[in-house]
């Protein structure tokens, strides 16, 4: 087979010489996960979403997929291709609008030990229209970008009130520690992964946030870790995945979980995804009875602060009653 020239979209770490399309072999599992035909995640219906259905979830796996969740079929498709015309600009240009683009890790310039596989570009919702990206390109995603978040900001909190019953927070509880039209925007470009790499797509974290929603395509590569073994998240169409955060964890006192999970790159296909995250207001004080008081202000700035230091998120433990710093 004759090479293909190295894609010059891609970051020049992610251009190796076997960084081209080949033919997928027969696929082998790996021995580090757990390939189980029954695996199913809950399925919840935005529609008539039960608290006590919802609190099994979280509790036991700390995810679901959310069905029937009102977000137009072509809205998204269109932020799709709004996204993948943006990342498929050439490497510099979408490397001079840094902060906004990222590459080998979403912490941008803080870098963590292991490099991820990964690209994207990153919209702080509360200051979209600031971000250091022009061009017909940034201008038609940013719109879209911000008409997506409108739905995602809803599910949120239908979501988070939900949860909000189950756990019994008080209403300047229920408004303080979700604020989601503040939140992020993520959109995630996995190269092909040349087939003598081992680096991962994305290195197995927990999410800082409250909840996470998840847009993927059919390529599949998400994994989470339950109850001791990695397990494949299938793609489903049509539905989105929503994932609990450290901030939930804390806010409900670990009766719920935040998921850790991590994403394998395919040496095959490209894999793109669309995340939004939703966050508490930064200096509401989160009081639980696992853990010291604390803001997601200072949360944030202690993860920032670990991964300066260490090269990776410390996270909740930092924060827990019986912790010493």
């Amino acid at each position: 087979m004759a090479s293909a020239s190295p894609d010059p979209s891609y970051p020049p770490l992610f251009r190796g010489p076997n960084n081209h399309r080949v033919t997928p072999p027969t696929p082998r599992r790996g021995p580090t996960t757990a390939h189980e035909p029954s695996f199913e995640l809950p399925v919840l219906e935005l529609e008539n979403l039960g608290p006590a259905q919802l609190a099994g979830a979280c509790a036991e796996w700390g995810l679901f997929r959310a069905a029937n969740h009102g977000v137009p079929a072509a809205l998204a498709a269109e932020l799709r291709r709004a996204a993948a015309a943006l990342l498929a600009l050439p490497f510099e240009a979408k490397d001079a609008a840094a902060p906004a683009y990222f590459w080998g890790s979403p912490a941008g310039p803080i870098r963590v030990k292991n490099l991820n596989w990964v690209e994207g570009f990153h919209v702080s919702l509360a200051r979209c229209g600031d971000a250091a990206i022009s061009g017909r390109e940034f201008s038609l995603f940013r719109d879209l970008v911000n008409q997506y978040c409108k739905h995602m900001a809803r599910i949120a909190r239908t979501i988070f009130d939900a949860m909000a019953i189950d756990l019994k927070l008080t209403g300047d509880q229920s408004s303080s520690y979700l604020s989601e039209h503040d939140g992020t925007f993520r959109v995630y470009r996995y190269p092909r992964r040349p087939e003598n790499c081992d680096n991962l797509g994305m290195e197995a974290h927990t999410d800082s946030s409250v909840l996470s929603i998840l847009n993927e395509d059919d390529v599949g590569g998400l994994q989470i870790l339950h109850r001791g073994k990695w397990l494949d998240v299938k793609p489903i169409a049509d539905t989105l995945i929503v994932n609990l955060g450290d901030m939930m964890q804390a806010i409900s006192s670990d009766r719920y979980k935040s998921v850790e999970h991590r994403v394998v790159a395919s040496p095959f296909t490209e894999r793109k995804s669309l995340c939004y995250f939703a966050f508490p207001v930064e200096d509401s004080v989160i009081i639980s009875s696992k853990y010291k008081p604390f803001t997601y202000r200072e949360f944030k700035a202690q993860v920032e602060e670990d991964i300066k230091a260490t090269g990776a998120k410390v996270g909740l433990s930092r924060f827990r009653l019986s912790a010493s710093n």
